[in-house]
């Protein structure tokens, strides 16, 4: 019998009637996720940081394929079983010993829900003024949180309508994928379209030269593009337990997922590199970008597809993961659309401005800094369900206390030993740039092993978690 304390209807498994999701719906939903403005300014953050644009849309490429791995890796238990990301990780971290990562991730999720609420409401804040160029609004918040009034009221409007949709729950966000994809592509198209006939022809446009020697740029690009994606790395059950199949979520994922973020990527080092040619300088903000265009019959739809695309990415990536992570605290008192408010709240009073206002410390320290959180979670779940348990879990045990996912006291010590071994060599280099010191403050193999954080945070905990683990009895 289920315990109360582990057990409510969200984070059951999923009966096999309500497993509804096709790999269109899957294909969907990364298209809606991946295309969205942090994708856009990743790949140009890479070429502001002396890259080339192929090097730089080389770099997102490469990065997505490695994180697609354990995409589809971690999907695998959620379609088999129908069981959402905090239920299935009781299998490895014990049924209490659960909610240190479902926490950590829900965590890293509110930051993201702000940060896309940020976007979303820029966009229409952005749309507001095009329209109505006469209209102000006066500044009675910079002194106080930061930030002028007319942002932060556009943070707010944009903040209700995905409270909207957290309300209305999992089938809203289905449908709302499956409408916006293909809008969302063919606001990337025009964008594109616009930069090739703006900026001279695709070659002259693509042609922008490498600042640095890419020896000096690949560690952090590369390790920023895989920790872009490693929260849905966790999390992915909790839209995989949906499926109909495992060809679905696997396929689905594979073509969707890799080439989307690519593609947009794509259309965002275009788009950046156009606006020099065109306006002599880099915009690498689409929503700055669109606001230069003359007509504002352009510019309205143009910020409508960037804020659909910030909505559909906010709700399904920053929504889903947090609403039952928190609900898995107490799953009898916490409902998925409680989590999702609480997810809401958080990210409302995370003052995401804060957190974007330096491009470096975005990409290296929130970025790259919660990849090293993520990543050890990840490969311990990975190991012990693919190495440790060859697929096979007792479901039943993971909704109750005393089974076999009990360990000592519902906690698994040899997870949480393999977590922080995972997550040590990277913190001096993690504090190195968070606190803004010296490189010299640290030994420099600390400082190189924090470029390298999700590798090496899941390979030193993925190996550990293996060598401590006994296998279990036939």
């Amino acid at each position: 019998m289920a315990d109360p304390s582990l057990y409510n209807e969200d984070l059951a498994p999923v009966p096999q009637a309500r497993r509804t999701w096709n790999l269109w719906h899957i294909a969907a939903l990364w298209v809606g996720m991946a295309i969205c403005v942090p994708t856009y300014t990743m790949a140009s953050s890479h070429v502001a940081a002396g890259m080339s644009a192929w090097q730089a849309i080389g770099v997102v490429a490469l990065a997505n394929l490695i994180v697609l791995v354990p995409l589809m890796a971690n999907g695998h238990p959620g379609t088999k079983y129908g069981i959402p990301f905090p239920v299935l990780v009781r299998a490895s971290f014990g049924v209490r010993g659960a909610n240190l990562p479902a926490l950590l991730r829900a965590l890293v999720a509110c930051g993201w829900f702000g940060i896309q609420c940020w976007f979303g409401g820029l966009g229409l804040w952005a749309t507001a003024s095009a329209v109505m160029p006469s209209v102000g609004i006066p500044d009675v918040t910079s002194s106080l949180l930061g930030v002028d009034t007319a942002p932060l009221l556009w943070f707010g409007v944009f903040w209700l309508i995905c409270v909207y949709f957290i309300w209305n729950g999992m089938e809203s966000i289905k449908w709302m994928e499956a409408l916006s994809a293909p809008f969302l592509l063919l606001i990337g198209l025009a964008l594109l379209g616009w930069a090739i006939v703006r900026g001279g022809g695709l070659g002259h446009v693509m042609s922008q030269p490498a600042t640095r020697p890419l020896s000096e740029t690949f560690a952090v690009a590369l390790t920023s593009g895989v920790s872009f994606w490693a929260t849905l790395a966790l999390n992915i059950p909790d839209f995989s337990r949906f499926a109909r199949s495992q060809r679905d979520q696997v396929i689905g994922q594979a073509i969707a997922m890799p080439t989307a973020m690519t593609a947009f990527a794509f259309i965002g080092v275009a788009a950046t590199a156009a606006s020099v040619i065109v306006f002599g300088v880099p915009i690498g903000d689409p929503t700055a970008l669109v606001t230069r265009f003359d007509s504002k019959l352009v510019v309205g739809l143009a910020m409508f597809g960037l804020a659909l695309a910030t909505l559909s990415t906010n709700i399904a990536a920053n929504v889903v993961s947090p609403a039952n992570d928190f609900a898995n605290l107490a799953p009898s008192k916490i409902s998925y659309r409680t989590g999702g408010m609480i997810t809401a709240t958080i990210g409302l009073l995370m003052f995401p401005w804060l957190i974007l206002k330096n491009l470096g410390s975005y990409i290296f320290v929130w970025l790259v800094g919660y990849g090293v959180l993520l990543g050890p979670i990840g490969a311990i779940m990975m190991v012990d369900y693919f190495l440790i348990r060859k697929t096979e879990l007792a479901v039943d045990d993971l909704y109750r206390r005393g089974g076999q996912y009990e360990y000592a006291g519902g906690i698994n010590p040899r997870a949480l030993i393999a977590f922080a071994c995972g997550v040590a060599p990277c913190v001096p280099g993690f504090v190195v740039a968070a606190a803004h010191l010296a490189p010299a403050s640290v030994p420099a193999i600390f400082n190189t092993l924090y470029t390298w954080a999700w590798f090496v945070s899941s390979g030193v905990a993925g190996a550990i978690y293996w060598l401590t683990m006994p296998r279990p009895s036939s």
